[in-house]
């Protein structure tokens, strides 16, 4: 094994006699060779022996210069006992000689590593890989590249730290010091042994950027209670959280192996760790694709519809909305999760949008089907407006997330026209209304409308009317058309909201006004583009 040199000889050996796989005892070694790691476990086991082998062989017993004598109790203590006996006196197994190679490596066949918990042993094999593609594979998902993901045990990062603390206190015995930086961690070899596997079963490569992940989450219940000495010595790491079973997270764990001192760690736990009984569990094989945004324009056409589901109390007031309209064609094409609806602005229920249509855009969380050619979006977009006569879509198009931004740039940024049909309670004659026509740029302080005081702060908002232009109807009734700052409140600047919009069309005419109808007859906001 030309990885290895002859500094790596006690390591080898140490792990071996303590019960560590062939991968392991490799990471241990810092060997950053990924194809070594691909190497069957059985091979990478016989040529461990025959590295013990061939070194003894090769340079007869080796005279490392020792800084500190080792312990006595190691010397003269048996061998036999192993570390399970040694677990609370920080004491290490005897190094065997290479005559006990054999030995060493006949323990560690078919045993569970003490390390990794078998996550390097039977999780690399076919028949894991296999079990991984067929779950992926029946989810029935579009993917032209993955990412792998892995969750593994908070007690594997106690395990690590305990065998990196024997293997560092038998070196610096020999005068040799090993960092635990330098040590390959668990995660990056198991993903150079899977990733080619998963990729030749996918029949697509693993990308670190890709949109789709596979992720296998690990448990070890036979170990669960191994982190718990550590909420005595480093209470400060666990605290309970929302949403978290818990305390004993990974981050809070490693948190706690960075913060105890090495002498309390050796106190509560065997370095090396000692082997368990049973394997790691698969606990879940997930999959799952990055959200798809879909961005369009849309006309609501009815005054009795609302533009996201009307549920008061638990109670639903109206049987749909303009969101679940476009939503539920779109949900069943992508075969998505779930959605997320969010528009340039909002109508009220009695609110008609006309002209070119609002904005609005869906994000579909979790879509098995990606991949949508423009003509096939035509035809989701035709049949979106073939459903319903109250609302229809135009420029319907997979858009980035980053593009969404520039829809909501414009909501407070660009202007919005309407079209208001006013009663007065006076007759009014053309020239009484004439005035509102020369009004440009009228500041209007707006309190939160009492209609929306339930869901929005109490705030005076300073908005523009930058036109307006009427056009009479009768001694009671006329239209006004005005172009607006976004945001604005239109019924509120008619009636005045009891005083609390400032000046309104009441104060300027001077008589009672209110609002029959309201139509929004132009978003002023460049986006998304025109097909």
């Amino acid at each position: 094994m030309s990885s290895l040199t002859e500094k790596d000889r006690p390591v080898v050996q140490l792990l071996l006699n303590t019960g560590t796989c062939p991968r392991c005892i490799l990471r241990f070694c810092c060997v950053g060779s990924q194809t070594l790691y691909r190497h069957p476990d059985k091979d990478l086991m016989k040529d461990l022996q025959d590295f013990l082998k061939k070194n003894q062989e090769k340079e007869g017993p080796v005279c490392l210069e020792v800084v500190d004598p080792p312990c006595k109790r190691i010397r003269l203590g048996d061998t036999e006992e192993g570390p399970e006996d040694l677990k609370h006196n920080g004491a290490l197994p005897q190094i065997p000689s290479e005559n006990d190679g054999n030995a060493a490596v006949e323990s560690s066949a078919g045993k569970v590593c003490n390390v990794c918990l078998g996550i390097l042993q039977e999780f690399c094999e076919a028949d894991f890989v296999k079990r991984v593609c067929q779950k992926v594979n029946s989810a029935d998902y579009q993917f032209t590249s993955f990412v792998f993901s892995v969750s593994l045990p908070p007690q594997l990062s106690v395990r690590e730290k305990a065998a990196w603390l024997g293997v560092k206190q038998e070196m610096r015995n020999l005068g040799l010091s090993l960092e635990k930086d330098d040590i390959v961690q668990l995660k990056e070899a198991y993903k150079w042994i899977i990733h080619p596997q998963l990729a030749e079963g996918f029949g697509v490569p693993a990308d670190g950027k890709s949109l789709f992940e596979v992720s296998v989450v690990f448990a070890h219940p036979e170990t669960d209670e191994e982190c718990r000495f550590l909420a005595t010595t480093c209470p400060d790491c666990f605290k309970p959280a929302k949403n978290k079973q818990s305390v004993f997270t990974r981050m809070a764990v490693i948190k706690a192996l960075e913060k105890i001192k090495e002498e309390d760690f050796l106190k509560h736990f065997p370095c090396p760790p000692s082997s368990p009984k049973n394997l790691c569990d698969a606990l879940e094989i997930q999959c799952n694709n990055g959200a798809v945004f879909v961005a369009g324009r849309y006309n609501k056409y009815s005054r009795n519809l609302p533009q996201t589901p009307w549920i008061i109390d638990g109670e639903r007031k109206l049987e749909s909305s303009v969101e679940e309209l476009i939503s539920e064609h779109l949900m069943a094409e992508f075969k998505a999760d779930s959605f997320n609806f969010s528009s340039s602005g909002r109508e009220d229920v009695d609110v008609r949008t006309l002209g070119n249509g609002r904005p609005f855009a869906i994000e579909l969380v979790n879509p098995r089907r990606i991949h949508f050619t423009a003509e096939e979006m035509k035809r989701l977009q035709q049949a979106i407006n073939n459903s319903s006569d109250k609302i229809q879509v135009r420029d319907l198009q997979l858009v980035t997330r980053e593009a969404i931004g520039r829809m909501k740039e414009g909501e407070e940024e660009k202007t919005k026209t309407y079209s208001a049909l006013i009663w007065t309670d006076k007759a009014i004659q053309r020239e009484d209304i004439a005035l509102l026509d020369d009004i440009k740029e009228l500041k209007l302080d707006q309190k939160t409308p009492l209609r929306v005081l339930h869901r929005r702060p109490l705030a005076v908002r300073c908005r523009i009317i930058h036109t307006m232009s009427s056009e009479y109807i009768d001694e009671h009734h006329f239209r006004l058309h005005l172009k607006t700052q976004a945001g604005t409140y239109i019924k509120e600047f008619v009636h005045g909201d009891f005083g609390r919009t400032k000046p309104n069309i009441g104060s300027l005419l001077n008589r009672t006004a209110d609002i029959l109808e309201l139509d929004v007859e132009s978003v002023d906001v460049d986006w998304p583009p025109t097909l």
